[in-house]
């Protein structure tokens, strides 16, 4: 069996302890790694943790669980993945966080692996996968520690909810949300809906939805499900003003029925205020503006989800 092993490494103006607690946080993942869908921690003891990972390789989304454990004295996070997609036989590593001074470190990314058949042209894919994989998440890390200890550092990241409360089961209305290969037909706001589920439970959309104005805009985004409660997203294609959008659906029994809710975390493009919102736009007018698109069109969905759910049940 042929076993490759293969380093990354970059320099971080951050303190290293800043760094590592970035890193060991896997919730943190989806908004820091670009190929990184969505993760969830199964099982959590002392410092070692079992994790599932939804995340694209060389432009294919694929899912594993691996198993972490964090050394915070040393600054050192090794993984070993226990169920890896295939082509991957074999799959773990080390994140090595080094200081280099009190406000720069360095960041050390190592992997080793192997093919399942130890077949030449899988190598080969594994190999393009880790390091464009690689390369994509530590300057994504660089980018979001040097943000966050930057001096000037506005609120360009943030997060909000939309509820609303439906008499009916969560089931129906989780129902209408995960078929959104029917959207077109049942929301104004969509024109074109193309939905694929190549993989159980992992869904790439690709929509076409109308804005105010009448305009047309292309959005595609990767879907994780876990029937019949909760649907996590990431948005890989953006529109200008983003740099960054991710959600979940949530759907909670209650006593009187379903609270349905649309969670985003969106960050702010900087460099396309002026251009979009005029020379005069703030971050503040700008996240007001893209609150209101996302929350608009989220309330819209869920007033529809809510409408069809209790017809069903009445």
């Amino acid at each position: 069996m042929t076993t490759r092993e293969v380093e990354h490494e970059i320099g971080i103006d951050a303190p290293a302890a800043a760094v590592y607690a970035l890193l060991a946080d896997v919730t943190n993942w989806p908004r820091i790694f670009p190929p990184t869908i969505h993760v969830d921690r199964l099982q959590t003891q002392a410092d070692e943790e079992r994790i599932r990972i939804w995340a694209t390789a060389n432009g294919k989304p694929k899912d594993w669980t691996s198993r972490r454990t964090l050394d915070p004295a040393n600054l050192t996070i090794t993984f070993r993945q226990e169920i890896p997609a295939p082509p991957v036989k074999h799959m773990g590593g080390t994140w090595i966080i080094e200081p280099l001074g009190e406000a720069r470190s360095r960041v050390r990314l190592l992997h080793d692996y192997s093919a399942l058949g130890d077949d030449p042209h899988d190598l080969l894919w594994i190999e393009r996968a880790v390091d464009k994989n690689s390369t994509l998440e530590l300057a994504a890390l660089k980018e979001n520690v040097e943000r966050a200890h930057a001096a000037d550092t506005e609120e360009l990241t943030f997060s909000f909810t939309d509820t609303v409360h439906v008499a009916a089961s969560a089931k129906d209305v989780y129902d209408f949300v995960n078929e959104a290969d029917r959207w077109a037909e049942r929301l104004p706001h969509v024109a074109v809906v193309r939905l694929t589920e190549e993989t159980p439970g992992l869904q790439e959309l690709q929509m076409d939805t109308r804005a105010k104005d009448g305009s047309v805009h292309t959005t595609r985004s990767y879907r994780v499900v876990f029937p019949h409660h909760r649907i996590a997203y990431k948005q890989v294609t953006l529109p200008a003003l983003m740099t960054l959008h991710t959600g979940e659906w949530t759907f909670t029994e209650t006593e009187e029925g379903t609270a349905a809710s649309s969670q985003h975390t969106v960050t702010l493009n900087t460099d396309n205020i002026a251009r979009i919102l005029g020379p005069d736009a703030t971050v503040a007018d700008a996240r007001e503006y893209v609150h209101t698109a996302l929350s608009t069109n989220s309330c819209a969905t869920l007033s529809y989800a809510k409408a069809h759910a209790e017809q069903k049940r009445a």
